[in-house]
């Protein structure tokens, strides 16, 4: 049995429609991934799919309230299962991704669906109705633009963060940013397939862009300059911190296990009570150790490395009782 965390994270979260502005709206479920939506003269753009067909359809109902018109269009920020496996519940003509974010779901698509699931089954409901693994039908390198009327919406592949093919949607105009992963608030950062030394320049480029507005990849609805602010702040700090406690420790020539254990200690006061913080953790530091020990592509999680990493970092330190929980 592996003991994840997330077995225990049992309860339904309470979810919220937000409106941002004129046609655009954050939906948002209390540190569960969040979608995006922005409604045009003849159909809606969702950004980020969510993990099933049937939590697909929770966010068509709340789409409902608001407009009749159908979903045409899905933008997938990044690869990860819990973000686009509900793509075929839509009836959605175009799937659009970087082309980054294709090459990764023809390298480990499949193992990260498993993994995934495995992982955290409360995000997959009706997993069983998932037809199998989302490709997009549209993709892009670096940019692209569509237009909703005179509405004008950027597709930008932003840089490497949370994964290498992170993808945000930007509306210019209406200062509105949909960031993906790249981007949380109140909310851990799951880096396990991060690029810690590609993110603080991801965020730069995040800051320039100037947003009002923020749908972040996990956490409430940012309404404000100065909320923005506060969650790129935030996420900025967690990885800037994560990383440089594990590389330090490898400089000393600790090993995982130790640098696992002094990181969540050092973490632990300041960052302990986000959200999905004792679940991300060890994938965090396994991730951030194999960048310090100069792994650029991160290797790609299986249900099996899951449940080996978790028994060696989780179970190992439980049973010494060195973590203080």
């Amino acid at each position: 049995m592996s003991g994840f965390a997330s077995t225990n994270d049992l309860a339904d979260k309470q979810v919220s429609f937000d409106e941002l502005g004129e046609g655009l709206y954050a939906y948002t479920a209390e540190g569960d991934p969040n979608s995006g939506i922005i409604v045009g003269p003849d159909g809606v753009i969702v950004v980020d799919a969510q993990a099933t067909p049937t939590m697909a359809a929770d966010v068509q109902a709340m789409v409902a309230r608001v407009t009749d018109k159908p979903v045409r269009t899905i933008v997938l920020s990044h690869y990860h299962a819990v973000r686009v496996l509900g793509a075929s519940g839509y009836p959605a003509h175009s799937i659009i991704a970087s082309d980054v974010t294709r090459h990764m779901i023809v390298e480990r698509g499949q193992q990260d669906m498993d993994s995934e699931i495995g992982r955290f089954p409360r995000l997959f409901r009706g997993r069983d109705g998932i037809p199998g693994l989302t490709w997009p039908t549209q993709t892009f390198h670096e940019r692209m633009t569509l237009w909703l009327g005179d509405r004008e919406v950027q597709i930008i592949h932003i840089g490497r963060a949370h994964t290498a093919g992170d993808t945000v949607v930007w509306l210019p105009k209406e200062k509105v940013l949909f960031a993906g992963d790249t981007v949380e608030y109140g909310a851990t950062p799951y880096c396990g397939d991060a690029h810690f030394t590609d993110w603080p320049d991801t965020i730069s480029k995040l800051r320039a862009l100037g947003a009002e507005k923020m749908v972040p990849g996990r956490g409430a609805a940012l309404l404000n300059a100065k909320a923005v602010a506060e969650a790129l702040d935030g996420t900025d700090e967690f990885t800037a911190t994560l990383f440089a406690l594990v590389k330090a420790g490898v400089a000393k020539g600790q090993n995982l296990h130790d640098i696992y254990q002094n990181t969540m200690e050092a973490m632990r006061p300041r960052f302990g009570n986000w959200v999905i913080f004792e679940h991300c953790m060890p994938f965090n530091v396994s991730r951030a150790y194999d960048e310090a020990m100069g792994i650029d592509t991160p290797r790609i999680w299986t249900a099996e490395r899951d449940v080996e990493m978790w028994q060696a970092l989780e179970h190992k330190a439980a049973q010494s009782g060195e973590i203080n929980r």
